[in-house]
């Protein structure tokens, strides 16, 4: 398994609708000419920030063929493929072209609020069936229960081809229990723009990020600076962007970013429900921000 891949910043695309809520494939594409001449490491389709869960499974199967064809191997692709029903991920995997993609990017399973022995046996039986490596996803904010640092390290050294964490716990201590305990191929990856600094000072590899998909180049750089040891300068390229960071999040994500991309003319400003845009005044505070860098 070629690790090396996701080491470095890895871009949460969005997925652009149209007016009329369609899939908008023309700005799809814009996007990802946007985050690839940008500096980015690799593209994360299908995620959080996707919109995954309002998607049709023949919308999913669309994007990633469309992103996988406009990417065209410049850089790796990863895609988003989790839930909280096992054996649908299981199908998932088994009947879908993966052929021209370089890892899953696999969620905690949300809801049900698993014990840590069911998260270690719903992510052992995806890596038992997947062809590809597996990046797993612990995001507690948003699934309401913590995969521990005990029980990431667990399935690390017993799958071989589970290679990474995106990490979002904001639990600077669980990162750290990590890295300590962790076979030495195996990546942690912060799943927090704000935090992806202090991460890889404690031996992460880098980011999967929202902010990248408006400033791809900024955000590359300082994750390139802090992985090269020149935390001098990356901290000036991140206390630069970290107001827009909170911001992007003040009301959901990714309605803070869908503003910032409609803003810099790369994609429009749509989403589907439940979500929706961001007020009048983050939008105006986003533009601000975006001006400044």
């Amino acid at each position: 398994m070629d690790h090396k891949k996701f080491i470095g910043t890895g871009v949460a695309i969005v997925t652009p609708f149209r007016n009329d809520g369609s899939i908008d494939f023309k700005s799809l594409g814009k996007l990802l000419e946007h985050v690839i001449k940008g500096g980015v490491n690799y593209i994360v389709a299908l995620g959080t920030t996707g919109e995954s869960v309002t998607l049709s499974r023949d919308e999913k199967k669309a994007v990633v063929s469309f992103v996988t064809d406009t990417v065209c191997g410049r850089v790796p692709v990863v895609v988003g493929i989790g839930g909280n029903n096992t054996q649908e991920i299981l199908d998932s995997i088994n009947h879908n072209d993966l052929s021209n993609v370089d890892a899953i990017l696999s969620v905690a399973p949300y809801y049900n609020k698993p014990s840590q022995e069911g998260f270690f046996l719903h992510f052992k039986a995806i890596a038992e069936i997947c062809p590809l490596p597996v990046i797993l996803y612990n995001v507690p904010g948003r699934t309401g229960s913590n995969m521990t640092a005990d029980t990431t390290v667990r399935l690390a050294k017993e799958f071989r081809n589970i290679v990474a964490i995106k990490e979002a716990s904001g639990n600077l201590g669980q990162v750290m229990g990590i890295v300590k305990n962790k076979p030495r191929n195996f990546l942690v990856i912060s799943g927090d723009d704000a935090l992806t600094l202090p991460i890889i000072s404690l031996g992460g590899s880098g980011t999967i990020s929202v902010i990248a998909n408006a400033c791809p180049k900024t955000f590359s750089d300082m994750v390139n600076h802090a992985l090269k040891g020149s935390f001098d300068k990356a901290a000036v390229l991140n206390y630069k962007l970290y107001d827009l960071m909170n911001a992007l999040f003040e009301e959901g994500n990714p309605s803070g970013v869908k503003a910032a991309l409609e803003i810099l003319k790369v994609s429009p400003n749509n989403l589907r429900l439940p979500l929706v845009r961001v007020t009048d005044g983050l939008h105006k505070k986003i533009e601000t921000l975006l001006k400044s860098i």
